[in-house]
């Protein structure tokens, strides 16, 4: 089981063990329940950082996802936008460049198709 589930799922049976303790003490006249709320906090701030500790450790466990497979390879450059109608620019791998333009729109119909 990994070590932050553990500590997630332990931290109320810890601070019902806790009160149970507080009252044991007030039962014997030793503590009382209005001065024992800072061992609450403390307990409750002990299991966050016990917690949190656990977390990083898992994440820095987990390999980084690996590169997106889209993405340009060393020594390509992405496409260029040249200005004129329709002319994104891609330099291929043999040194030539490639115009992609998009289909023409028939004649009459402007950019919503009426």
């Amino acid at each position: 089981m990994n070590r932050y589930v553990f500590l997630h799922r332990i931290r109320g049976p810890i601070m019902i063990l806790i009160f149970g303790v507080t009252a044991l003490l007030d039962q014997w006249h030793v503590l009382t329940f209005g001065q024992s709320w800072p061992l609450y906090l403390i307990a409750l701030g002990l299991l966050m950082l016990a917690e949190r500790a656990a977390w990083m450790q898992a994440q820095s466990e987990i390999p980084p996802p690996g590169a997106y497979t889209g993405a340009p390879q060393p020594g390509q450059y992405p496409p260029q936008y040249s200005g004129q109608r329709g002319g994104w620019n891609e330099t291929s791998s043999s040194g030539t460049t490639l115009t992609t333009t998009p289909p023409d729109m028939p004649r009459g119909t402007d950019r919503e198709g009426r």
